[in-house]
């Protein structure tokens, strides 16, 4: 599904040139669990950007089911990006004054789909992640879990070709943590979707099938972990 070739991304920081991906080579097929692992600075978030359609601006190849998205116009290349990838974030990035069906539904309004045939497929994906009972509650009535819920939930709603969650536990306790990266593992399993996870948790990485390790904006290591 992804498939990166020699990517290489600079910087200019004042009249200095500064490299965050050196040489990356990397295949991500359909289906996998993968964690993107590193310390601060090391290019992590820079290669997620560019693997998500936010960051054309490298040098080397990026094929997405077999085709150079970066060479799209703008406009095709917003509309690919919230077609095919949901985004998960550490501090859940609900709209406070929207419900959590309104939140849900949001992708979809984008995308240019009928209210009428929204709601369904918010119910559903509200089952999926637990909690359709809450679809009627606002954010702040949630707890830091159940929020976490509403943001994959708002992920998944469009069938996405992969989610990028972005530290999705960072904000939780250990056992909401724990709870959250077990639905992760079922979407995966049970649901067949694409995770690419980026996090600091060597504990979280634990439930992925694929850790990549990210240092100085090189690939030090892709390793399979059994999933606990």
């Amino acid at each position: 599904m992804i498939v990166m070739k020699n990517i290489n991304k600079f910087y200019k920081l004042d009249q200095e040139k500064v490299q965050v991906l050196k040489d990356i080579s990397l295949e991500i097929q359909e289906h996998e669990f993968v964690a993107i692992m590193g310390p601060s600075g090391s290019g992590k978030s820079t290669l997620i950007n560019t693997i998500s359609f936010l960051d054309g601006d490298f040098e080397g190849d990026y094929k997405f089911n077999g085709e150079d998205a970066y060479r799209y116009n703008d406009d095709k290349l917003s509309r690919l990006r919230n077609q095919s990838v949901g985004f998960v974030f550490q501090a859940f990035q609900l709209i406070d004054n929207n419900t959590v069906f309104e939140n849900v539904a949001l992708p979809l309004l984008y995308g240019g789909m009928k209210q009428k045939q929204v709601k369904d497929l918010v119910m559903e994906a509200l089952t999926k992640v637990g909690i359709p009972d809450k679809y009627n509650k606002y954010p702040k009535q949630l707890s830091g879990g159940q929020q976490q819920r509403v943001a994959i939930a708002r992920a998944i709603v469009g069938n996405p070709k992969f989610i990028v969650a972005d530290e999705p536990t960072g904000a939780l306790d250990s056992r909401t943590s724990e709870e959250i990266m077990n639905l992760f593992k079922r979407l995966n399993e049970e649901e067949q979707v694409t995770i690419l996870m980026v996090t600091h948790d060597s504990e979280a990485a634990e439930y992925c099938k694929r850790v990549i390790t990210v240092k100085d904006g090189e690939l030090l290591e892709e390793g399979v972990l059994h999933a606990v």
